[in-house]
């Protein structure tokens, strides 16, 4: 049960966000802008991968899954995958860049000043961009402030991990602005 009156009816975030919405809209466009927004040479899938990483260690289970299931749209891949890539991405498919990049938000989860100038210089020496290196940083803050959101509030989340694939289609068309909390 919510530590505060919520909407019984509305998962993980979208629960706290209905009951603020004046703080609901700077979030949202937030979160528009960091796993959205077309002007990024990183994939909206591996974006939105930072953040499930990153949820995972904050051990968020909503954020995690509805996250995990809009990477998985997006990089067009199961469940499984995502959560092989959540246990030890330094085995799995991904992109040496990649996989540099989640070696950084995963010391951002840690705290800031753990991020090391080695792994900034790897991600480089793999290819990314200052911007990637910036937005990954950003990416793991702000999903850190999500996690803590949701999970300081107590809300509730569907256990039944089928539920976040089946509306990843759908906030992947809406995407995280304007659209109806309670759908």
């Amino acid at each position: 049960m919510a530590h505060i009156n919520l909407p019984a009816d509305l998962p993980g975030i979208r629960g706290p966000m209905a009951f603020s919405p004046e703080t609901a809209k700077p979030l949202n466009e937030l979160a528009e802008i960091l796993l959205r927004d077309d002007n990024n040479t990183l994939s909206r899938g591996e974006r939105e991968l930072i953040g499930t990483y990153v949820s995972s260690l904050n051990d968020c289970f909503f954020c995690q899954n509805i996250h995990g299931a809009l990477a998985g749209h997006y990089l067009q891949c199961d469940i499984p995958t995502i959560d092989a890539i959540k246990v030890d991405y330094e085995t799995t498919a991904l992109s040496p860049k990649l996989k540099a990049l989640l070696s950084i938000a995963g010391s951002v989860q840690k705290g800031g000043r753990q991020v090391t100038p080695e792994q900034i210089q790897r991600a480089k020496d793999l290819g990314a961009t200052d911007k990637e290196i910036h937005d990954t940083v950003l990416i793991a803050a702000a999903f850190c402030m999500y996690n803590r959101y949701v999970d300081g509030l107590a809300t509730w989340a569907p256990q039944d991990r089928q539920y976040y694939v089946e509306r990843a289609p759908r906030r992947a068309e809406e995407g995280y602005i304007d659209f109806d909390l309670y759908k």
